[in-house]
């Protein structure tokens, strides 16, 4: 059997692959059946593009033209090693008919550059700056997938979910903040068969490193004055920084550094136990025991007492996206949000507070009124089940691509007892064809 992470297997004729591939996709999006060849990669990516109502007929749409995409461009973590994907990238592109290409942890792309006439096909195409490729939107392709799953992705030809993009073949791999592991986005090469050679994806994949290697480079020092900071959204476990030094909590551990994250000002026994606890009788001992054992594992000096509270400021992720949400950047906000604050915690404070920032971020979503937002929400666990915001994707989405997204609103508000979804454009409901 051969390497499932390559899209072409040695020695195969790739006409014959395009062909049994177009039968494959055609079989998938016609009835929901998985047929070989296809890879398991590729499978998981289709069924979680079917979830998401995407059409295998979807166009891109731009999200940020100028000069919206030249500001955030500038300021994105990935602008510093554009010199380094051009350097390794450019010259490998234009020779080969290829593309560079970059994209946001959404799957925006972010920069599209190579020999003119691949860009000019690109451009019809719609692979253009300001576009997004999440698969969200527009469904299997090796930049939005990589960041979809944080792995190094190869795509060949009918592999793609949109049937306007089976003559290109492309490799991506993602780029992580070489201090938190989170993706920044990922860098891809875009063009035609010969991108399905095994060493298109692993050069992608050294270009990936050697662009994470110069990230930690630039990246200052840390210092006496750096801000600590805790990584909560979407994880069971915090990741907390504290002097430069990265350490993993426990699960009670990362409620109590939530929680004081949470109120620098600081919280005495009392209301430390209240929001921790859901059984009320805890004693005090209990806690006493616990703040022990977390000042061992921080070390002298971290936390202090009367009240508890962070000796120095700390940073957590989830303060970062409510002052984006506050601000009205709701894009940038979501960039930040993988997930809910510790997700399988029932402490009663961490409980509060995840569903208020859950709160607030749906409400914004709702109210920005975007389908890619809102198609990143819906595909999201948080999401998925929320007839509201599915209503107001259908709302969001262009004549053609609303049926699927009415069909969940009637699906899910049949299971909840919710009242009728709209009808579909150009149809009328029952009581529309009931004479007065």
């Amino acid at each position: 059997m051969g390497d499932p992470s390559l899209a072409l297997p040695g020695g195969a004729d790739p006409a014959e692959r395009t062909r049994v591939l177009r039968r494959a996709h055609a079989a998938f999006t016609q009835d929901g059946r998985v047929e070989p060849p296809v890879r398991s990669v590729i499978a998981r990516s289709w069924r979680r593009c079917a979830r998401a109502r995407v059409s295998p007929e979807c166009a891109p749409r731009l999200e940020l033209a100028e000069p919206e995409l030249r500001a955030y461009r500038a300021q994105h973590p990935l602008a510093r090693v554009m010199p380094l994907f051009r350097e390794l990238v450019g010259e490998f592109a234009s020779h080969g008919a290829h593309l560079l290409a970059v994209c946001d942890a959404r799957g925006g792309l972010l920069w599209v550059e190579g020999e003119p006439a691949t860009l000019r096909r690109a451009e019809r195409l719609g692979f253009v700056p300001g576009t997004r490729w999440a698969e969200t939107a527009m469904g299997t392709n090796a930049p939005g997938t990589a960041v979809a799953v944080g792995q190094p992705v190869q795509v060949f030809g009918a592999e793609h979910f949109s049937r306007r993009v089976h003559p290109w073949t492309c490799a991506a791999a993602p780029v992580r903040d070489p201090g938190t592991g989170q993706v920044l986005g990922a860098v891809d090469i875009t063009g035609g068969d010969g991108l399905a050679h095994p060493h298109s994806l692993a050069f992608v994949q050294a270009v990936a490193r050697a662009a994470e290697a110069q990230l930690a480079l630039l990246a200052p020092q840390p210092d006496a004055e750096a801000r600590d900071s805790l990584t909560a959204l979407g994880r069971d476990e915090a990741l907390l920084v504290l002097g430069g030094r990265r350490i993993p909590l426990g699960r009670r551990h990362s409620e109590i550094m939530a929680l004081l994250a949470h109120h620098p000002e600081g919280l005495s026994g009392e209301e430390l136990a209240f929001a921790l606890y859901e059984d009320e009788s805890v004693s005090a001992v209990t806690l006493r025991a616990e703040m022990s054992r977390l000042r061992v594992l921080l070390g002298a000096g971290a936390l202090l007492s009367r009240p508890y509270r962070t000796a120095a400021p700390l940073e957590a992720d989830f303060a970062a996206v409510t002052r984006h949400l506050a601000a009205g950047a709701v894009s940038a906000a979501l960039t930040r949000y993988p997930g809910p604050l510790l997700p399988a915690s029932r402490a009663p404070g961490i409980v509060r507070l995840r569903r208020r920032i859950e709160d607030q971020a749906r409400a914004a979503v709702i109210a920005r009124a975007d389908a890619g937002l809102l198609s990143d929400w819906v595909c999201g666990p948080w999401g998925a089940e929320d007839p509201e915001v599915w209503r107001a994707l259908a709302d969001a989405l262009p004549p053609q691509g609303r049926p699927a997204a009415l069909a969940r609103v009637r699906a899910l508000d049949a299971e909840l007892g919710g009242g009728p979804a709209p009808a579909a454009p150009g149809r009328a409901t029952s009581a529309q064809r009931t004479p007065a």
